[in-house]
C-alpha cells in the first residue's frame, strides 16, 4: 500500500499499527483544490473527503494495480468557519486566540483507491472544546512548540503539549491526529492487506 502523504503523524500511526506501506507526496495543490471546493459550497466534512480522494486517485494513477491511501483533515467551528495549518508562530498565536473557550470539530477523511478509482472511504469526526487560554499562555505556547505543530490544523498535537489546550474531547484520538485508523484497519483486513 502507498500512503499518499508525507505526514509524520499518519506515518507514525500506520507504523505503530504494523501496516506495511510506502509514503509518497500526492502533488495535489491543496490550496487550489480547497478554494474550488469551498466555492462550490463543500461542507468541512465533504472538503476533507474530497481532498483525501484527490490525493489517493492522483497517486494511484502513478502506480497501476497498487492500493493507495489518501487522507486529509479539516477543522471547523460550529458555524462552519475553518482554520488551516498556521504555518507561522504569529498565525499560531492568532488561531489559538480564535480557539480559546470554543468548541470545534475535526473531520479526518481516509480514501482507498486503486487505478484511479475510489474503493472505500470514511470520515471520522471528533469534537473538541478548548479551555479559555490566557494571552500569556498563548504567547508562551506559540513561542516554543515544535515546528511540526505549525503544520497541523489548529496548531496542536494532543499526543504532546497540545493536550493542555483541551477542556473536552468527544471521538477517538486517531481521528484527532488525522486518520480514522480503526475503520481503516478493518477495511485493510477485509481487503487482505492485513491478516484477519
Amino acid at each position: 500500500m502507498i500512503l499518499a502523504s508525507t505526514s509524520p503523524a499518519r506515518r507514525a500511526m500506520l507504523e505503530a499499527a504494523k501496516v506495511p506501506f510506502l509514503a509518497e507526496a500526492s502533488g495535489v495543490d491543496e490550496d487550489a483544490a480547497t478554494e474550488a471546493l469551498v466555492a462550490e459550497g463543500a461542507s468541512p466534512r465533504a472538503l476533507a473527503d474530497a481532498l483525501a480522494e484527490l490525493k489517493a486517485i492522483r497517486v494511484s494513477l502513478r502506480y497501476p494495480g497498487t492500493l493507495v491511501l489518501g487522507a486529509d483533515q479539516v477543522l471547523a467551528f460550529e458555524d462552519g468557519t475553518r482554520l488551516d495549518k498556521p504555518l507561522t508562530r504569529a498565525r499560531l498565536a492568532l488561531q489559538l486566540a480564535q480557539l480559546s473557550g470554543r468548541r470545534h470539530s475535526l473531520f479526518s477523511a481516509a480514501v482507498l483507491a486503486r487505478d484511479g478509482r475510489a474503493l472505500w472511504r470514511h470520515v471520522g469526526v471528533a469534537r473538541l472544546g478548548i479551555r479559555p487560554l490566557s494571552p500569556a499562555f498563548i504567547e508562551a505556547y506559540a513561542a516554543h512548540v515544535p515546528e511540526a505543530v505549525l503544520q497541523s490544523v489548529g496548531g496542536y498535537h494532543v499526543e504532546g503539549e497540545g493536550v493542555q489546550l483541551l477542556a473536552s474531547l468527544s471521538g477517538d484520538l486517531f481521528t484527532v491526529r488525522g486518520l480514522p485508523l480503526l475503520p481503516l484497519l478493518a477495511q485493510l483486513r477485509e481487503l487482505g492487506v492485513l491478516p484477519a
